[in-house]
């Protein structure tokens, strides 16, 4: 096989960068690397001589890969492949390097799920531009849009992942701590903070995906739901606050792969109910966004 000693050095050199691309692009480090392949295959049979930003015209050659795995993956219906950040470890043995931990984790679960609602046309030109800060006009060369278009696609995309907020931004501010700190004793198994957190009479709702068979539908009492956050607190650290049809909430995604969420009613600074949503037909019905300006 022909392999370009001159662009062999060059492609390493941008490798994590392009890397990094394909993983927010697909919320998949194997299907990240295999795009990365796929790159190097296309850019090495190319002619690359008069390129003036290499950097940026590999990083088009990425994207056009991720765009068309997109594409084949919605035309399939398929999930990305061993997306959850806790699989890493079981992928590579224990040892994965500490890099790819970070790759992982720095997306953000939440900016993960609402990634994999959009269209693969709008994903590509969200990360491109948002993330990456690619011009207009080159990310229309790699969707086959219009610059003008290519922006409308961001746009709409930018709109779809910050959510729109039902209430005012004093009472979301006041209701994300809440959820946030909610989130925070769950991880740690914090039983006090959790009970001063939840209203007397809080009502935790689950459907039957939610929790394993066996485990009550309903639980009521701020002690009897607190002492059961405690026994899922391993949920709590593939979990990150969302904003769930416009009001904070949580989103438990290993990965940015979507498994439960729980829609959290708060009234006077304590939640009132949990509904506990784990039915993969009701969470196509959610609207959700990651609240981020």
């Amino acid at each position: 096989m022909h392999v370009d000693e001159g662009l062999a050095p060059q492609f390493e050199a941008q490798r994590d960068h392009l890397r990094a691309v394909a993983y927010r692009m697909l919320g998949s480090l194997d299907e990240a690397d295999d795009a990365v392949q796929l790159a190097w295959l296309r850019a090495d049979r190319a002619d690359h001589r008069e390129i003036e930003n290499l950097a940026a015209w590999l990083t088009a050659v990425v994207a056009r890969v991720c765009l068309d795995m997109l594409r084949k993956r919605r035309s399939r219906a398929e999930q990305p492949l061993t997306t959850a950040t806790d699989a890493l470890v079981e992928q590579r043995g224990g040892t994965e390097p500490e890099h790819e931990a970070v790759l992982a984790e720095s997306v953000g679960l939440a900016l993960m799920v609402v990634l994999q609602r959009l269209t693969p046309a709008e994903r590509v030109a969200f990360v491109l531009h948002d993330m990456f800060a690619v011009p207009f006009d080159e990310i229309a060369t790699v969707v086959g849009r219009s610059t003008v278009a290519s922006k409308k696609l961001a746009s709409r995309a930018r709109s779809r992942v910050r959510g729109v907020a039902a209430i005012d931004e004093a009472d979301l501010a006041r209701h994300h701590a809440v959820v946030e700190a909610f989130l925070i004793a769950s991880r740690s198994g914090d039983l006090n903070t959790l009970v001063t957190l939840l209203a007397p009479d809080v009502v935790r709702r689950a459907d039957r995906f939610a929790v394993p068979a066996g485990t009550a539908t309903d639980v009521h009492g701020a002690r009897a739901v607190s002492e059961e956050t405690r026994v899922f607190a391993h949920r709590a650290r593939s979990a990150e606050v969302a904003l769930v049809n416009g009001t904070p909430g949580i989103v438990v995604a290993p990965g940015g792969r979507l498994v439960v969420v729980l829609r959290v009613t708060i009234e006077h600074d304590r939640i009132t109910e949990i509904e506990v949503i784990g039915d993969p037909r009701r969470h196509g019905t959610l609207d959700l966004g990651t609240g981020r300006n």
